[in-house]
């Protein structure tokens, strides 16, 4: 007797508007919650050592108009204040904790900063040469690009995180071969490399005047530095999970291959994105004296940027994987969430929360959100600035 299988109804991909199921408004939230055991294959790491996080709450955060504002929204799901080892502040939806994972999505990126950092330091990689230098086995999408460039977002090829574009190689692809999604219906098992392989393009130079953004790039540029540092990318995240020293498990989504999902796979609790976040805020340095990421890569990062957001992100830019605006440090994720760090205070900010709309998304609302948490990150308060002055003079 033959017994029939039936598709995972969480992978399950929607006639009418081509999402799969996790990702649909109605299921959106508990898949975010869970998506560290939705995909298909997903691997963990977890520190042997941990960052002890003590609370030294701020109560005045919370009665801030602009903080209140998006703690009582209904897409709210985490909020961490935070600074060396302390939680100035934190405040959770009924549905979620601080031990809770949270997809992080495109926050996942940050990852890549480090990465790149180490390997320009240790003379492994020059961010002027062209990709093909390092993979000459890529396809016409990337091979002439520089590799700042592909760090930028500031490629013109035929990928695309629509899947409305004719002929472009869409965002879907990449889902699929991290089993975030079923695989096309062709039966062919996708990989995250057969993918970024098969992008192709002509006029790779960008003339928009703002950054055109592509997961794929983020996936190529960790392709080139397990290339060029002869490392596998499992090995990089498990130095950043052990020099940020998390508490919880750092749960990513990966293809068969084992490559796992840079540009938006990672899953972790509020607390401990906060942890990867004071990684920027103390300049590379790890718990108990590590060195993860390069201090002077950081300070290029903010202050050599890329190509400007377009509007109605004035005065916010793309770098190295990730946003800055000559001070901050930051990166969005798809769903309404946030991660913003200032090394000049050592202030991070976190915020978690799951749109339940259609598209998953609100370009409106991440402007004032981004505004909050940098004013936060500023030292705006004047308890902070208290604080921070106590801190300082040692007392």
């Amino acid at each position: 007797m033959t017994l029939v299988s039936i598709p995972n109804l969480d992978l399950v991909v929607s006639p009418v508007d081509n999402n799969v199921h996790w990702n649909l408004a109605n299921y959106r939230r508990q898949g975010f919650q869970n998506l560290h055991t939705i995909g298909r294959y997903v691997t963990s790491f977890r520190s042997q050592r941990v960052l002890p996080f003590r609370k030294d709450i701020d109560w005045t955060i919370g009665e801030r108009p602009d903080v209140a504002r998006f703690l009582s929204a209904p897409h709210f799901s985490g909020f961490v204040v935070a600074r060396d080892d302390r939680v100035l502040y934190e405040s959770y939806a009924s549905d979620f904790g601080p031990d809770r994972p949270h997809a992080t999505m495109s926050i996942t990126k940050v990852t890549l900063n480090i990465m790149l950092g180490r390997c320009v330091a240790d003379g492994l990689l020059d961010l002027d040469r062209r990709v093909k230098e390092y993979l000459p086995e890529i396809g016409t999408g990337y091979g002439e690009a520089t590799v700042r460039a592909v760090a930028d977002m500031n490629v013109v090829n035929n990928y695309s995180e629509s899947s409305n574009v004719p002929g472009a190689t869409p965002w879907f692809s990449v889902e699929a071969a991290a089993g975030l999604r079923s695989p096309p219906d062709d039966g062919i098992e996708l990989t995250i490399r057969s993918v970024l392989r098969g992008i192709t393009g002509d006029d790779l130079v960008n003339r928009t005047g703002h950054l055109i953004y592509k997961t794929a790039s983020t996936e190529l540029l960790g392709w080139i530095v397990e290339r060029v540092s002869k490392r596998p990318l499992s090995s990089w995240l498990i130095e950043i999970v052990e020099g940020a020293g998390l508490e919880g498990s750092f749960h990513i989504a990966c293809d068969p291959e084992g490559v796992p999902l840079l540009g938006g796979g990672a899953s972790l609790s509020a607390r401990d994105l906060a942890r990867v976040g004071l990684l920027f805020a103390r300049r590379g340095k790890g718990v108990d004296g590590r060195s993860v990421a390069d201090a002077a890569f950081i300070e290029e990062t903010r202050r050599d940027p890329g190509p400007p957001w377009p509007k109605p992100r004035e005065g916010m830019y793309y770098s190295r994987q990730t946003t800055t605006n000559g001070t901050w440090i930051g990166h969005g994720g798809f769903g309404g969430q946030y991660l913003l760090a200032n090394p000049d205070t050592g202030i991070v900010v976190v915020y978690m929360a799951v749109f339940e709309n259609h598209s998953g998304d609100s370009g409106e609302f991440y402007p004032p959100l981004i505004h909050m948490m940098a004013d936060l990150a500023a030292d705006e308060g004047p308890t902070l600035q208290h604080r921070i002055k106590q801190d300082t003079s040692g007392t």
